[in-house]
């Protein structure tokens, strides 16, 4: 299960050597991760915090793994690892924990008083995105493979796919594997889609929740601006993770595309870490409000991009667009659903 969470709105930190930790809860200095699932950045976050805290004698630092997919166990066995390796005045200050379903279980140092309930206030202080579940990575894998095969790209490597979603060979080798009778494999180990999946999209779109998890917004104070007056706001705000969507780039990629009006705004955020912060929200409208995935009235779609490589597509000035597979999919969201066929074929006949 895939978990994201949503960053607590509180003042930034002041960078050091280049990295700024999420919070602060008094004297200790917060760094979050969530679904860690490999060694090498459970190391590299706790020597980014053992860094940062050095350079101030009265802090501590603490790493909250939120969901990670390392048992506790081998969690031990790593820290073990690190006490032979930092100096004692700053393992002393360092701590580590687990924010698992039954709560906080520190793995390393013990937790000041109530800085345990102090975590789970702040880690869960914005409703959470809906945990999605495999085979989100295929799903994520098949994305990439199909934006790629619009814009005819040609065959691509292995490699070249593990680095764009942000993922293992293995997982690679699996998600392939699952996918063949719709992959085209070259005699250099190459590969690309035979054509659109039909069957596979459709897979995704009835569960693009778990690739595409979403929040939706709601103006409820009677007073609405509109999709483009938010926009406007959008831009300014000098954002380079945030992309938009939606209808605005489906007549950016097809300029006869067919409806009148814009019902809302889709915004796609990326972010790999699985870290959410969604501050920004309340700079475009101080009145929006989250509501239900149901409701066909939302003035506000805010799309999660986990994928390493964002693909977003500039064309100077403004914000970038997301690509074109992402446009189709934020369609589909919105319910607009003649509409998303339409773009649909247009993107698939342009292929040739």
């Amino acid at each position: 299960m895939l978990h994201l969470w949503v960053m607590p709105k509180q003042p930034l930190l002041p960078k050091r050597a280049g990295y700024r930790p999420d919070f602060r809860l008094g004297d200790t200095i917060v760094e979050v991760k969530s679904d860690l699932h490999s060694f090498r950045n459970l190391r590299a976050a706790l020597l980014q915090l053992a860094y940062y805290i050095n350079e101030e004698a009265a802090e501590r630092g603490l790493l909250v793994l939120v969901h990670p997919r390392i048992s506790d166990e081998a969690l031990h066995k790593e820290w073990c690892l690190l006490e032979r390796t930092l100096q004692p005045e700053v393992l002393r200050r360092l701590f580590l924990a687990v924010r698992r379903e039954s709560g906080v279980t520190p793995i390393a140092g013990d937790l000041p008083k109530d800085l345990d309930r102090q975590i789970l206030a702040s880690v869960d202080h914005e409703p959470r995105i809906q945990p999605y579940r495999a085979p989100q990575i295929s799903d994520a894998i098949l994305l990439v493979l199909l934006n790629e095969w619009l814009l005819r790209k040609g065959p691509m490597t292995t490699h070249w796919l593990m680095q764009a979603v942000g993922c293992s060979y293995p997982t690679v080798a699996n998600a392939l594997r699952r996918l063949g009778a719709v992959i085209k494999r070259f005699p250099d180990r190459r590969f690309q889609l035979w054509g659109f999946p039909t069957e596979e999209w459709q897979r995704v779109v009835a569960n693009r929740e778990r690739s595409h998890p979403t929040l939706h917004y709601l103006d409820r104070s009677g007073q609405r601006r509109g999709a483009e007056a938010l926009l406007h706001r959008a831009v300014g705000l000098d954002r380079s993770d945030i992309a938009v969507g939606g209808v605005f780039a489906a007549r950016h990629y097809h300029p006869e595309f067919d409806l009148r009006g814009t019902p809302r705004l889709d915004l796609t955020l990326h972010s790999p870490n699985g870290r959410v912060d969604l501050s920004f929200v309340e700079q475009l409208d101080p009145a929006l409000e989250r509501t239900s995935a149901d409701d066909e009235h939302a003035d506000l779609a805010i799309h999660v991009l986990r994928r390493r490589e964002d693909f977003y597509v500039s064309e100077g000035g403004g914000l970038p667009f997301v690509d074109r597979v992402s446009t189709l999919l934020d369609l589909y969201d919105a319910r607009l659903t003649s509409q998303a066929r339409e773009f649909q074929n247009y993107l698939v006949e342009s292929v040739g």
